[in-house]
């Protein structure tokens, strides 16, 4: 069978996350899907790369390596490995990242029915999934540019030119190999090395699709990664940008015509690109400073369009320093938000420019610029932010603090962080919030008194003297923390434990839900911050719940009076990759019967779902409720908990309803990840290791009461309804 998708993996000093980004390709798809193959290329890696791709290519023939005897860089390597593929379509994967559960099969599929168009895609772009060092995760922050757009279906850059807002990096693009080839350009070397042949692609093509599924978990914030190092490589840019209009100038340029507005928009993005590498703290040496803002100078005398345009407001002021090379000035303006008084003749006042810049969101030089001029504000002292699970939405112990909040101290109004505006349409009613980026964003994180989330802050959104840092937390903590991840690299994957106590020096109270979290919290995140030994704020709910709201939310998810509702709610596996699915629930639905709900969700690190949950006639109703934002309704709801080493284990104690542990795989996590206990000494309920196992303990009801009273007495003392109330009266000024 030809070779549908040739995946190059150019492989550098990345021993501790290449396994999982080879199992990521090659166990996804049967050993007999011979659609695909692989091409690594060993870039005189320094570590045991080499060795780990000789034995990942002895068990699997779609696996190729190529040997350098000199490091390329990726440009390098990518280019070396381009003579050795067969595929009709080329992807190029980075060998640190990895790719979400059933990738594979689904790309091979969607590329075969490209195919058979008439006229295929050049360029299938897909949507992806940022993956940060703490573990925490981001959609792709530019999908709604992509999703509902023309390239759904297909269509050029001229026809969907808001294309250039996105990354234009090459992981996220897959080519037809025969056009790629035709374009006649070439990777760079060093740093920025795909721009020069991402750019003339998007440029080229006939036709861009956009496949909404996300297909890439990109490492943000790796170790060693160009995005987070100090370097004079990063001055490599400009070559790159010369790269980029050279194929624009020749004569003999394949593909479509590029008008003018397209040249622009190059043009623009070149020089945004080349801002915020300069903008961004610990990029440029500071020896290096002055050469690179030069070099942006250099950069608009030589490739500025003809009849070109600044941008309005204050990316157009900005521009206007970069072009005339005045990097002195261009620095007072991003300290201070103005100009000098000296140099504001014809430039009046900047700060409607500020404004008119921000209006939309503000990203980069400007969004430094604006927070930093925001910090010149006194702080408010009446005013909260409020977020959770990387601005998710309203949701956690956070959550149950701004209510208490809004009864206990009313003089501090609370604002909620969340994404998007998608995202804001999900709180409740009258609840007020920013979006990130925005200016509201801005002004609230440069002047609030107060900060409470469950996750940490970004690190650019610096604590001023005054503020008071909240840190709750968001469970239990059955498996290893914090520090206490140095000793499991595998759980650890590229964290930065200095960033990490960055974080917790800004912390001022961390909340804890009993006394174990509070003796292991204590060594996992040193720190001067007072310890808040108050119980879990999110958990008061369901220690003050009553039958009323518990039948109400069996309403809700339509379970019939006298049917039992079991949910299953696997963890995160930081060796997998994500949602695992080690139980075919599907099976257990027809063991169970017709008496029983499964209700499944998936952990919100995983955007792929549970699969098929069609059952048959005579099983379990089988219900996928991963998307549903409020798990506390789904505690409410069901009549027993079915996890594995979930936080969730803990909460749903409170409730004081039967719990079973499915842990198949015990061993393995627990040498993975490190864990603070023996969950089969000391569990929640009935323990068990095999499907046969679980469906008896769900048929007996409620098989082991002794070991639920047992873990309630030492994970549940604290929760007494009254968590929320104690937080808050600690932290903030209470009436009365």
């Amino acid at each position: 069978m030809p070779v549908l998708l040739s995946i190059v993996l150019p492989v550098h000093g990345v021993e501790r996350y290449l396994p999982r980004c080879l199992d990521s390709i090659l166990e996804a798809a049967p050993a007999g899907e011979s659609r695909f193959e692989v091409i690594a290329v060993d870039d005189h890696s320094p570590d045991r790369c080499g060795a780990i791709l000789d034995e990942y290519a002895a068990r699997d023939p779609r696996l190729r390596v190529l040997q350098l005897t000199e490091n390329q860089g990726l440009g390098g390597a990518r280019t070396a490995a381009l003579p050795e593929v067969r595929g009709e379509y080329v992807w190029f994967v980075d060998s640190d990242d990895w790719l979400p559960e059933g990738t594979v099969p689904a790309l091979l599929d969607e590329l075969d029915q490209e195919r058979r168009r008439e006229t295929p895609a050049d360029v299938l772009l897909t949507d992806f999934t940022h993956v940060y060092p703490d573990g925490g995760t981001e959609p792709n922050p530019w999908r709604h540019v992509m999703a509902g757009s023309p390239l759904t279906d297909g269509a050029t850059l001229a026809e969907h030119p808001a294309l250039f807002q996105t990354v234009m990096s090459v992981w996220n693009k897959v080519f037809r190999r025969a056009f790629l080839l035709g374009l006649g350009v070439s990777f760079g070397r060093g740093y920025y090395e795909d721009i020069s042949v991402t750019y003339p692609a998007l440029l080229a093509a006939g036709r861009l699709r956009y496949l909404d599924r996300p297909c890439y978990f990109y490492r943000r914030g790796r170790a060693g990664a160009i995005t987070s190092t100090a370097s004079p490589k990063h001055a490599d840019a400009f070559a790159q940008y010369d790269a980029i209009f050279a194929f624009l100038d020749r004569p003999d340029r394949p593909g479509r015509p590029v008008p003018d507005s397209l040249r622009t928009l190059v043009f623009d993005r070149t020089v945004k690109q080349a801002l915020t590498v300069y903008d961004t703290p610990g990029l440029v040496p500071v020896e290096r400073r002055k050469e690179f803002f030069r070099r942006i100078s250099e950069h608009f005398a030589r490739h500025r369009p003809a009849g070109y345009r600044f941008p309005g407001g204050l990316r157009g002021v900005q521009y206007r320093l970069a072009a005339r090379g005045a990097r002195v000035t261009y620095a007072e303006l991003r300290r201070s938000g103005r100009l000098p008084r000296e140099l504001k003749r014809g430039a009046r006042a900047v700060a409607p420019a500020v404004k008119k810049g921000v209006r939309k969101g503000v990203r980069s030089g400007a969004r430094f610029t604006a927070y930093n001029a925001f910090r010149r504000l006194p702080l408010d002292e009446h005013l909260a932010v409020y977020a959770a699970y990387w601005h998710r939405g309203y949701a956690c112990s956070p959550a149950a603090i701004y209510e208490k909040a809004k009864e206990l101290a009313p003089d501090v109004r609370g604002v909620w962080v969340v994404e998007n505006s998608t995202q804001a349409a999900t709180l409740p009613a009258g609840v007020p919030y920013v979006i990130v980026n925005t200016p509201a964003y801005l002004k609230a994180m440069a002047t609030a008194k107060y900060f409470v989330n469950n996750v940490n802050f970004p690190r650019t959104m610096a604590k001023r003297p005054g503020t008071v840092h909240v840190q709750t937390q968001h469970g239990t903590p059955l498996k290893a923390m914090g520090m206490d991840l140095k000793d499991h690299p595998v759980a650890a994957d590229g964290m930065d434990f200095d960033r990490l106590q960055e974080a917790v020096d800004r912390w001022d109270f961390l909340v804890s839900s009993n006394p174990h979290t509070s003796e292991h919290f204590a060594r996992a995140f040193p720190g001067r911050y007072e310890m808040l030994d108050s119980g879990y704020p999110r958990n008061d709910r369901l220690a003050n719940t009553t039958p009323a709201e518990t039948a109400a939310m069996r309403e809700r998810f339509g379970l019939a009076p006298g049917r039992t509702a079991v949910l299953y709610a696997p963890t995160h596996r930081e060796a997998k990759g994500g949602y695992v699915p080690l139980l075919d629930v599907r099976e257990l639905a027809r063991r169970l019967g017709p008496g029983f709900t499964l209700l499944v969700r998936t952990h919100y690190f995983h955007t792929g779902g549970p699969g098929d949950l069609t059952a048959g006639a005579g099983a379990a109703e089988i219900v996928d409720v991963s998307a549903h934002p409020t798990v506390e309704d789904l505690y409410l709801a069901a009549d027993v908990l079915v996890t594995d080493y979930s936080s969730m284990m803990f909460d749903y104690a409170v409730l004081d309803r039967p719990v079973v542990i499915f842990a198949p795989d015990w061993d393995e996590y627990r040498t993975n990840r490190g864990v603070y206990f023996d969950l089969f000494e000391q569990p929640p309920g009935a323990v068990t290791v095999d499907p046969d196992g679980l469906a008896k303990a769900l048929l007996a009801g409620d098989p082991d009461p002794d070991a639920r009273a047992r873990f309630r007495e030492r994970f549940c003392p604290w929760d007494d309804g009254g968590a929320s109330e104690r937080v808050v009266r600690r932290v903030f000024p209470v009436r009365g």
